[in-house]
């Protein structure tokens, strides 16, 4: 009864200590996403592609249209048959990578390429995935905190939304994703997401990023434990939240987001027990609150429905601000807004069980190809 009681007290105060920071969330959101850069450097976008994809053409020509005034689109591939006839916008410029590195990911073997490639006059780079819709002020968000002090990259995330009519599924992998771009905020990230970020030419050289890639699977984790072992911070960019409108199946999204895991747990240990941790604690909690009910105490079950509450108004917090950064795609989240605070309590524990498979081994397969994780 005592360890009941404990599990219950500590999740319940760790609900309650995440509601903490809400205000300065919605306002770190409203001064980003009403920032305007001063500068607007000459830019290089690379954006790898392996294969064919849903909605690869569109995603492409999001990336050819953007509201910056000098800069250059790469779309990097290792091979010219990666590239699907059609795809490729007029205004973007094909790199064609090569084998590699065989010790290095196909992903960073492309980007280094493309690096390479990039013209002599732009002073930033950014990076981009090729399943991600993105807004036309994409790179103008991305560019505008990289001219704040020790700034060293700027990170946008990745928000799932499913295609109408959206499956169970793909709406689970866009609640199961939005917790981690609802944990985005004003202060020093803990990772960059390769999908939106911005570096200046400068630090890339300066922070030895080639070198960090080299050898690595993960370039987000890698790049940001360049920038960080040289004492600069990641900053998050709302502005740059970028849609990934494919569909999904469960198994799909499953190993999906245990692969996730997997490069979490290998290349940002930290972070991983971390997030582990506080599932376990959480889910745990669940249990403990029936238990306590049962055995007589008093406040067993509304210690439950507390935990239920807070969890879904988070998620209902998180989906409010999230939906101001990505105002094209507003007929979605009239739609499906919902189900961002109605399925927290399954997405619980679909977490749990990713964070279990990730513990089961360092290896993954991504795009046809089996990697053994080594940090």
């Amino acid at each position: 009864m005592t360890l009941a009681i404990i599990i219950v007290t500590i999740a319940f105060g760790l609900a309650l200590l995440l509601q903490g920071d809400e205000r300065v969330r919605q306002e770190y959101y409203r001064r980003r996403l009403t920032q305007t850069p001063e500068k607007l450097p000459p830019a290089t976008v690379i954006v790898p592609v392996k294969g064919p994809e849903e909605n690869l053409g569109g995603n492409l020509a999001s990336l050819a249209s953007l509201d910056y005034p000098d800069y250059e689109l790469l779309v990097v591939a290792a091979a010219k048959s990666d590239i699907p006839e059609g795809v490729v916008p007029s205004k973007a410029k094909v790199v064609i990578a090569g084998a590699g590195d065989a010790k290095t990911g196909d992903k960073i073997n492309n980007l280094l390429a493309a690096v390479k490639a990039a013209r002599s006059q732009s002073q930033v780079f950014a990076f981009a995935d090729s399943d991600g819709l993105v807004g036309a002020g994409w790179l103008k968000a991305l560019v505008a905190p990289l001219e704040e002090p020790n700034v060293g990259v700027v990170t946008g995330y990745r928000f799932h939304l499913p295609p109408t009519p959206a499956g169970f599924w793909g709406l689970m992998r866009s609640v199961w994703n939005g917790v981690v771009a609802g944990g985005m905020h004003h202060k020093d990230n803990s990772f960059c997401w390769g999908g939106a970020t911005a570096i200046t030419r400068q630090t890339f050289k300066k922070v030895k990023v080639e070198e960090h890639w080299r050898g690595a699977v993960s370039d987000d984790y890698k790049l940001a434990e360049a920038v960080h072992n040289a004492g600069l911070t990641i900053a998050y960019a709302p502005g740059a939240l970028t849609a990934d409108v494919t569909r999904t199946t469960g198994r799909e999204f499953l190993e999906w987001a245990t692969r996730q895991l997997i490069i979490t747990r290998v290349y940002s240990p930290k972070l991983w027990w971390t997030g582990f941790g506080a599932h376990v604690l959480y889910c745990a909690a669940w249990p403990a609150a029936v238990y306590c009910g049962i055995e007589g105490v008093a406040w067993g079950p509304l210690a439950l429905a507390g935990q239920l509450y807070l969890g879904m108004k988070k998620g209902a917090q998180r989906t409010r601000l999230i939906r101001a950064a990505m105002p094209a795609h507003e007929a979605w989240f009239k739609r499906y807004a919902w189900v961002h605070w109605a399925l927290v309590p399954l997405g619980t524990w679909v977490w749990l069980y990713s964070f279990a498979s990730s513990a089961m081994t360092t290896s993954i397969e991504w795009r046809g190809k089996r990697y053994s994780l080594v940090n």
